[in-house]
């Protein structure tokens, strides 16, 4: 009887200590890089939108960024951030892992101009064109 009860305990034991999980992972492995959006609306919740917006204060200076995805007649997919700082405004342009950063020249009439060298952006409600010499390309703000 002791025999078995030894048996038995040591067995437990072996297969306790044999299962244990390795917190690091394989060091032979290489971790994919992802971004993956998620949008918080302001009370925490997850918005079922493809937008959100943020603001951050450090040393009394805010920082309001609101983020949305904008739509090509094709149905290209486009990430856009509107970034405002104290110094500055700006808005980045991210597709196929590429990002284009415009700081804003000029708001007049509901429009708003962003332009760095020959690529320039324009913001009127919910649509945004984007200039880059002779091609122009029609963005809409939309939901996914």
């Amino acid at each position: 009887m002791k025999n078995g009860l030894l048996i038995a305990v040591s067995f437990t034991a072996l297969s306790l200590v044999s299962c244990g999980k390795n917190e690091n992972g394989n060091k032979g492995t290489l971790k994919l890089d992802t971004s993956e959006t998620s949008i918080v609306d302001n009370n925490g919740k997850t918005d079922t939108l493809t937008t959100g917006s943020s603001v951050t204060e450090v040393d009394g200076k805010k920082t309001e960024t609101r983020s949305s995805i904008y739509k090509a007649v094709d149905g290209t997919l486009v990430k856009v951030v509107f970034t405002e700082t104290p110094k500055e405004s700006t808005l980045a342009i991210t597709n196929n892992h590429k990002t284009f950063k415009l700081p804003k020249i000029k708001t007049a009439a509901g429009e708003t101009t962003y332009q760095k060298d020959d690529i320039k952006a324009t913001v009127k409600g919910d649509s945004l064109i984007l200039d880059q010499g002779n091609n122009l390309i029609q963005l809409v703000k939309t939901k996914i």
